[in-house]
């Protein structure tokens, strides 16, 4: 872990409002070329952030186009137990999880495959290859069982899911390892902006890093880096805490909460992990219009003075375990918006890179 340093890079989180997985990816390894990712194209409707890693849980029916796990289908056991067989299976070292249940696959594999395919045809040296799952709080909200209630609360349906999305991020560092890059692989975990509030008020801390250290267990055993993204707020210490490698946070907004947590972050750093620094804006076209690559500069510096000076490591230290991104995906925008927060993101960190 301590070998790989962030060096001010530009990195991207997840999606692009487009429909064509070609020019999105070429449209990504144009604005980040060291370290690019395959997007989730949400104008797809399979390619939700739900929807994306539904196909092969126990008590999911393809085609229904709901996020439900029907518990009370007549053949919910024979496909619980088969649901595990298959894990175990995976989970055997040198298995082909390509052909497994665990891959993405059809026309919710696009990206992931097309991203590939352009990787492997070009003569380039990466210095990573990013992809990305949705973290086991998000899903395990989001998806329900046949009484409306949330998986998360089923332990047998929770274990299942969270099995799923690990081995899953597990397949894609394994392909990404094959071409000769590190992998880094994002849990993307959006509802942890709610952590703590009514909504969320039986999930404790030990729920969250235990789930989310399982998933970032499999990235490592392919030689990874793993990744929260959280889109905005949330309890920075327990991700701080954990086994993860990367944290990404809205630097834009949310900056003065985040430093809220100086021990904390002296203590990640000093283990030689990394930052991503979320300072471009995503949240609506009028605010990325306003926004120029100077001003971004001098925000970023100063929120790095501030955080130098606050836990006492130098600024140079920090820029090198951190990564310039978007403070969140661009798949809700307008296609024009998102290309600036692209061309942002590329020439502040061009300009971090040469201090």
């Amino acid at each position: 872990m301590k070998n790989f340093k962030a060096n001010g890079l530009p990195l991207l989180i997840g999606s692009l409002p487009m429909d064509n997985h070609e020019k999105a990816t070429k449209l990504v390894l144009d604005y980040t070329p060291d370290i690019p990712l395959w997007v989730q194209l949400p104008q797809n409707k399979e390619e939700g952030m739900i929807n994306q890693f539904l196909p092969g849980l126990p008590g999911f029916t393809e085609g229904t186009q709901k996020n439900i796990l029907d518990t009370s289908k007549s053949d919910f056991d024979e496909e619980f137990i088969a649901f595990f067989e298959a894990y175990l299976t995976a989970s055997e070292s040198g298995s082909d999880l390509g052909a497994s249940r665990f891959a993405l696959s059809g026309t919710r594999g696009k990206g992931f495959f097309e991203f590939l395919k352009q990787v492997d045809e070009t003569k380039t040296t990466f210095t990573a290859l990013k992809g990305q799952v949705t973290g086991p709080i998000t899903f395990g909200t989001a998806v329900k069982d046949e009484q409306d209630r949330n998986i998360f609360y089923n332990d047998q349906l929770k274990d299942a899911a969270i099995k799923k999305l690990a081995m899953n991020a597990r397949w894609q560092a394994k392909e990404f390892s094959k071409r000769g890059a590190v992998p880094i692989i994002f849990i993307d975990e959006p509802a942890l902006a709610g952590f703590g509030t009514s909504a969320y008020i039986t999930i404790t801390k030990e729920d969250v890093t235990q789930s989310i250290e399982a998933i970032a267990l499999e990235i490592h055993a392919e030689n990874g880096l793993a990744g929260v993204h959280v889109c905005a707020n949330t309890e920075w210490d327990m991700l701080l805490g954990s086994k993860i490698d990367i944290i990404s946070f809205d630097a834009y907004s949310f900056f003065d909460k985040f430093i809220l947590y100086p021990e904390d972050i002296k203590a990640y750093l000093e283990k030689g992990k990394i930052l991503a620094w979320g300072i471009i804006p995503t949240a609506k076209a009028t605010l990325i219009a306003s926004q120029t690559t100077q001003g971004l500069i001098q925000r970023l510096n100063d929120q790095m003075d501030e955080l130098s000076e606050k836990i006492g490591i130098d600024k140079q230290t920090i820029i090198s375990q951190s990564f310039i991104t978007p403070s969140c995906g661009t798949g809700s925008l307008d296609l024009e918006s998102a290309k600036k927060v692209l061309k942002l993101t590329h020439e502040v960190s061009a300009a971090f890179r040469q201090q």
